[in-house]
């Protein structure tokens, strides 16, 4: 198949790696797969660009890096892309475009002319998307409309999500997948004793890790409430928070000033060289709600290291965690998430075990060539409902 992969968003954010990681893994299945995003601005530190890049997925083509699903002069943009899909001034005619913004949702949709044609998908691309959130969707005119006919195939981040959106695809293409990790970026430089010597951790402490945006969505004073009562009797426990974000102070600094938390707390920042030596260090990962990519990756990367999981019953999270086996899934509740950290760490051998059960599952469920192999199967069937 001829795959076009079309995203709006410059930034290394919500699906931009889960999407490389595809586009390697059908590359490696013999598919032609192309990549057509926003270049980055100057001086950006990380862009979907650059590591597209670096990864030899290099992007065929920019677009103009906007964000509004409408903009003056996407008449212009319209008629280039429908030449893209419709003929080989890029490298089609493309089989399917696949999109995972709003954004370049719509534009593919006016340039296959979806708002008043038949679902046929002769003589056209067939157009994929990828919904992030395993939020139901309103029932919007709009989103009827854009999730409804202008959408050949709906990709969920998980099965829950594919209930509760089906009436609103009419009887078209939808699924779920957990998406893929990248073991490659998994590989560690460092060992756990020497990323716990530069951060001043003493023997025999107990580190919880966090990945997520600092945001208040992203419940740290749950984090924050569950280790008050965790250190009360076990003062070794500390908080790796891995992340950055504009309200650091706000949502993070502020109230553990205010706790008294700041030394059973770790703050270490957006990591990227060593990010696989910072989880490797970690005796157990929390996830607590999903971010903008809904695939949850840091929560399948910590499985794929070993860690034992402790998570909430959001989004897809319920789907990744095994309860009992790879981890355990609590109430969104300070004193349910103290408890379950507690458990685990007066059991060493239940933890180690959930341990191993994570990366056994991991590297099953969440090889990338099992992602490629699944979205060719769904791909094949967006097509074969013509």
């Amino acid at each position: 198949m001829k795959i076009l992969q079309l995203v709006s968003d410059w930034k290394w954010t919500g699906p931009a790696e889960p999407m490389l990681v595809l586009m390697k893994a059908l590359r490696d299945r013999g598919h032609q797969v192309d990549l057509v995003c926003p270049e980055p601005p100057s001086g950006s530190n990380r862009s979907l660009w650059q590591e597209a890049s670096a990864r030899r997925l290099d992007p065929i083509h920019a677009i103009a890096p906007i964000r509004s699903a409408i903009a003056s002069g996407d008449w212009d943009r319209v008629r280039l892309l429908r030449d893209w899909l419709e003929t080989s001034e890029l490298g089609g005619p493309y089989d399917i475009v696949h999109c995972w913004h709003g954004r370049d949702h719509v534009l593919a949709a006016r340039a296959l002319q979806l708002w008043g044609r038949a679902d046929s998908m002769l003589g056209r691309a067939g157009l994929v998307r990828f919904l992030s959130s395993a939020e139901s969707i309103s029932a919007w005119p709009w989103n009827r409309w854009l999730f409804g006919r202008a959408c050949d195939g709906l990709i969920c981040v998980s099965e829950q999500a594919v209930v509760v959106n089906r009436q609103l695809r009419g009887g078209r293409a939808i699924s779920a997948t957990s998406g893929a990790v990248d073991f490659d970026v998994l590989s560690t430089r460092k060992t756990p004793s020497e990323i716990r010597s530069e951060w001043g951790v003493p023997p025999g402490a107990k580190l919880v890790g966090v990945v997520a945006r600092m945001q208040a969505h992203r419940r740290f004073d749950l984090l924050f409430d569950a280790l008050a009562r965790v250190v009360r009797e076990r003062p070794e426990v500390c908080l790796v928070l891995i992340g950055r974000g504009t309200r650091e102070e706000e949502v993070v600094r502020g109230p553990l000033r205010e706790m008294g938390l700041e030394k059973n707390v770790i703050i270490a920042g957006y990591r990227t060289e060593d990010y696989a030596d910072v989880l490797n260090a970690l005796d157990l990962f929390t996830f607590l709600v999903p971010g903008s990519d809904g695939t949850c990756r840091a929560l399948l990367q910590a499985a794929a290291l070993g860690l034992p999981l402790v998570g909430t019953r959001r989004g897809a999270i319920p789907e990744i965690i095994s309860n009992g086996q790879t981890g355990l899934l609590v109430a969104e509740d300070g004193a349910a998430l103290a408890a379950a950290w507690s458990s685990l760490f007066d059991d060493p051998s239940r933890c180690l075990a959930m341990g191993k059960a994570a990366r056994r599952e991991a590297s099953d469920r969440f090889r990338p060539d099992r992602f490629a192999a699944w979205m060719e199967r769904f791909y094949a069937d967006v097509r074969g409902r013509a």
